[in-house]
């Protein structure tokens, strides 16, 4: 496995698992399948509803818990300094586990600071070896830096051939903020997968082109989580480490990027709206879920 170093010092690996939908009875199989196949990185979230599942592959794996590297996220109905920490508590009790070693907050929405400085303390006691967000652009990753004690390790946000975040990825790296990739496959939208660039690229070096758009990520410094319920794809995300691009095939991919995300905009008043209707009761009407995640939030499919 290849290692990224974050800002503390914690080495986190750059390939990891991701298990957003997939659903709770079918998570722990999923999970003990990747452990077989030889990922130790794994990202669930509260809002998931698949910790506990997780953490149960984690513990029956047979495995040492220190070779495991397990990212969970709170979501926005636990922002504010005492929800936040009661949540954090709450999921080592769901997964099972003594400690988290990354955990973010998952959406730049609500009480951002209450909840970033419960995480800070949390951080300081050992229960999280690692603190970060998700979904944070440029201006909101700045802002949470420049006022706080101690600066988000990581930002899981989405990267892929299509949207390349060029600029977003160099304030992360003046701050010393590792870039974590959703949807690194991008859905596989827009013919992503069967593009003639990433498919000759992967001619070359007898790979496919979901393998080229995940080595890229990597090649560039950014972490990728993609998720599959199926053993093949699982096995052959997992086969792109025994060999890296050319700086002139790194140089050939920037003509993909269409500079726009293919699921939604944080900065889009819309999109802030529909966050925050899951947290409002509905008039007249029995309230969603809190930690309800709205449909378009993260991919549908296989990352």
């Amino acid at each position: 496995m290849e290692y990224v170093t974050l800002a503390n010092g914690i080495a986190m690996p750059v390939l990891g698992y991701g298990v957003y939908q997939i659903p709770p009875e079918e998570t722990e199989a999923c999970v003990a399948e990747a452990i077989r196949i030889g990922y130790r990185s794994f990202d669930t979230a509260q809002a998931y509803r698949n910790e506990a599942e997780v953490g149960a592959a984690i513990r029956s794996s047979g495995i040492p818990r220190t070779e495991f590297f397990i990212t969970s996220k709170v979501w926005i109905s636990d922002y504010g300094y005492d929800a936040c920490r009661a949540s954090v508590l709450k999921t080592l009790e769901v997964m099972g586990l003594e400690y988290i070693d990354l955990m973010l907050l998952h959406q730049p929405f609500g009480d951002i600071y209450g909840a970033w400085r419960a995480l800070e303390d949390l951080y300081n006691e050992g229960k999280i070896r690692a603190i970060g967000v998700s979904n944070f652009y440029p201006d909101r990753l700045v802002d949470l830096c420049a006022f706080n004690r101690i600066r988000p390790m990581v930002n899981q946000v989405e990267l892929h051939p299509l949207f390349q975040q060029t600029a977003a990825l160099e304030t992360m790296r003046k701050y010393g903020v590792t870039p974590e990739a959703w949807a690194p496959l991008g859905e596989a939208k827009k013919e992503l997968l069967t593009d003639p660039i990433l498919t000759a690229i992967g001619a070359k070096y007898k790979k496919t082109a979901a393998q080229i758009a995940l080595r890229w990520n990597i090649d560039r410094g950014v972490v990728v989580l993609p998720k599959s319920v199926h053993t093949e794809r699982m096995e052959e995300n997992f086969n792109i480490l025994d060999f890296k691009l050319s700086e002139g095939e790194m140089a050939s991919l920037e003509a993909l990027d269409q500079e726009k995300s293919l699921f939604l905009s944080h900065t889009d008043p819309a999109t802030v709206e529909m966050f925050v209707s899951t947290l409002k009761p509905a008039p007249a009407e029995e309230a969603p879920a809190a930690e309800e995640v709205p449909a378009a939030e993260e991919p549908t499919a296989e990352e």
